[in-house]
């Protein structure tokens, strides 16, 4: 969601979103929270870290993996404490969507500085 969240509000920004377990498909309950909000999840992919580029990026946004990170060159790295929204009911989920998309925000703002 948050790859999603950057390129609709990044203006052309180039954003990727990977993980270091991906389980090989987008789950489901992301693709229909974002089908409300217009944005087409489903034509995304569940990525690994090895099917990005190497970078370096402006930034890197991890979600509480803390010290399982793996490293990815950045200018900028954080962590965003955000729950893992796939266990939750739809509100819940809702509730999540719109605190990465919060967030992308903030961080789109504090790039263009």
């Amino acid at each position: 969601m948050a790859e999603a969240f950057a390129r609709l509000h990044g203006g052309g920004v180039e954003a990727y979103s990977a993980g270091s377990h991906p389980s090989g498909a987008v789950n489901q309950k992301a693709i229909a929270s974002m089908r409300e909000i217009g944005y087409d999840l489903a034509a995304h992919e569940s990525k690994s870290l090895d099917e990005i580029p190497a970078g370096p990026f402006d930034a890197v946004v991890t979600m509480g993996c803390g010290d399982a990170c793996p490293w990815v060159l950045a200018q900028r790295r954080e962590d965003w404490d955000i729950p893992d929204p796939k266990e939750l009911d739809a509100d819940e989920f809702r509730k999540v969507r719109h605190q990465i998309e919060a967030k992308v925000k903030e961080l789109l703002r504090e790039l263009r500085r």
